[in-house]
């Protein structure tokens, strides 16, 4: 089978994060520049989608939808239902959206996490306490948000399931995915862990104004990565300073949260991200997340992380070695892990070491593997697979 006969299919590219950088590394692992889309945003989302063939749907034409994904949801099921890939492969990287996409050969689906928006509700939309001096409109929005996706659950879970089902092959990132796959789907997925994307190799800037020796967090400023419990766990560190990477419709909130301990660097560059690793004391997050890609970046670098005990964590996080686990998403529960980190004495050498197991070589050569479908280490859906790593 030629190459040039397998199609990337992705959700939508607007955004920097860690299933974008996926969809870069399976295109060079397997040599494609096919890309399919919903949304397109070049200036929003990584430089390196300039290099492939990116095709967007009609939405990528609407007024204002590639900076607002978000509000394409109600129209994105019938936007890939209707998408037609004409392909001896389709490879769909997807977190609720893109497995629905008309594939005319096989279709394997990388599933980063089944849609959040829809089995976890609560968890992906948030909430927030009447004390909270942000704002009604807010409130407001967030109460539509969760009137409109209650009137059409129904028809999106048999969607969903009926595109999950659609698939030859079920990939997912972690362990706690494949639960979850078998839970909603009945299928078995196999585990293949995503390698982390940014590395020590390459240039570093530095942020103006930031001396080394701060805490870190890389998140999107959404309301489920938990964001405020980590500014709100700096309240008594006043000698300490905390860097915030990443953009979102919460940085307001967070900006007033964390006035004069916090700086927010927004949506840096990968060399301004590799000297935030490289002078960072220590990453902490307090997110719920399906794949623990940062604490792979951080350790990397051979720096330490602080995350929540939470799905990909688990996969991605040896305590005591690379790192050590937050008990819940409060402040009080992120600092006291920030006091165990900084009691603890770490192994640059085991941290590196680590991070190194999940090397983009071996993701690239089982996803090699089960796309061109080789006899000795691929088979029919369902079936389980031992991840790359000994871990």
């Amino acid at each position: 089978m030629s190459t040039s006969s397998v199609a990337l299919v992705h959700d939508y590219l607007t955004q920097r994060g860690g299933a974008e950088r996926v969809v870069l590394a399976m295109a060079r692992a397997l040599d494609t520049r096919c890309v399919y889309t919903s949304l397109f945003d070049p200036q929003g989302t990584f430089p390196e989608f300039a290099d492939l063939e990116v095709r967007s749907s009609w939405l990528n034409r609407v007024p204002g939808l590639r900076k607002h994904h978000r509000a394409a949801f109600p129209l994105l099921a019938q936007v890939f239902s209707r998408l037609e890939v004409n392909s001896e492969v389709t490879v769909c990287s997807s977190s609720g959206w893109a497995h629905g996409v008309r594939a005319s050969g096989r279709k394997i689906v990388y599933c980063h996490a089944p849609a959040r928006w829809l089995y976890q509700t609560d968890r992906y939309l948030g909430t927030r306490t009447e004390t909270d001096s942000f704002n009604m409109a807010d409130s407001l929005r967030l109460g539509l948000k969760r009137g409109a996706l209650s009137l059409a659950r129904g028809q999106l879970e048999k969607w969903d399931k009926k595109a999950a089902l659609s698939a030859d092959r079920y990939l997912v990132n972690s362990t706690a995915v494949a639960a979850s796959v078998e839970e909603l789907y009945g299928i078995k997925a196999e585990v293949l862990p995503p390698p982390p994307a940014l590395g020590p190799d390459g240039p570093l800037h530095a942020i103006e104004g930031v001396e080394p020796g701060f805490w870190l967090c890389v998140s999107r400023l959404l309301r489920y990565k938990h964001v405020d419990a980590v500014v709100e766990a700096m309240r008594g560190r006043p000698a300490e300073r905390l860097v915030i990477v990443g953009a979102g419709p919460d940085r307001e909130y967070l900006e007033l949260l964390g006035a004069g301990r916090v700086i927010f660097v927004g949506a840096a560059t990968d060399a301004q991200l590799r000297w935030c690793y490289a002078n960072c004391r220590a990453l902490v997050t307090a997110s719920f997340e399906d794949f623990g890609l940062t604490p792979l970046e951080a350790a990397s670098f051979g720096k330490p992380s602080g995350a929540l005990r939470f799905g990909g964590f688990l996969d991605t996080i040896v305590e005591g070695v690379t790192g050590t686990f937050i008990a819940n998403p409060s402040a009080q529960a992120v600092a006291d892990t920030m006091d165990e980190l900084s009691a603890t004495r770490f192994s640059a050498e085991a941290l590196t070491a680590h991070a190194h197991r999940f090397s983009e070589k071996q993701f690239g050569c089982r996803l090699r593997a089960v796309v061109f479908e080789d006899s000795k280490t691929a088979g029919p859906r369902g079936e389980v697979f031992s991840p790359l790593s000994d871990r």
